[in-house]
């Protein structure tokens, strides 16, 4: 099993991973982030990215103006960078992005722990999915996310799923 608290696990990953790996510590972004308990998710860590996939860092604030001031202060020099606030499943959220090196990094922060965050919770779920499937699902992931899906709606409809893939990965059962 994997333990994504840390990305030691991407040392050992395909090139790209490795590749995410150096770029993440040579620029200590999640060491600059520590206070805020910051966990790659996203399609990275489970090896299901396509050449465009960025760098998804889930954060857990508690004071959302420290949070916006350390993140424009850590990021703001870096291209294309941006930041705001929005909704997400009725939670204030902020989201910055920037470019570094050859990958784009979304930083996301709730006032939700990390690891009960929807995107930590649904990477957990579609890792033990596809630890539970062969390989061809995960390249049928691959192939819709190619073609346009989501990463949730192209699990859902692998799986699938009926209704809202976002709120039906929760509670799937394996």
């Amino acid at each position: 099993m994997i333990h994504f608290d840390t990305i030691d696990y991407l040392k050992n990953g395909n090139p790209r991973k490795i590749k995410a790996y150096k770029t993440l510590t040579q620029n200590k972004v999640l060491e600059n982030l520590s206070e805020f308990d910051p966990i790659l998710a996203g399609t990275i860590p489970i090896n299901i990215d396509i050449e465009n996939s960025d760098l998804d860092i889930i954060c857990y604030w508690q004071n959302k103006t420290h949070f916006i001031e350390i993140i424009t202060t850590l990021f703001q020099s870096k291209t294309d960078f941006k930041i705001s606030e929005a909704i997400v499943n009725e939670q204030l959220s902020i989201i910055a992005s920037f470019k570094l090196e050859d990958f784009e990094i979304e930083i996301f922060g709730q006032d939700i722990p990390t690891k009960n965050q929807n995107g930590y919770r649904h990477m957990i779920i579609e890792h033990e999915i596809l630890q539970s499937r062969d390989e061809n699902f995960r390249l049928e992931i691959i192939k819709l996310k190619q073609n346009g899906y989501k990463t949730e709606p192209a699990f859902g409809k692998l799986l699938g799923l009926k209704n809202d893939p976002y709120a039906e990965l929760l509670t799937y059962k394996i």
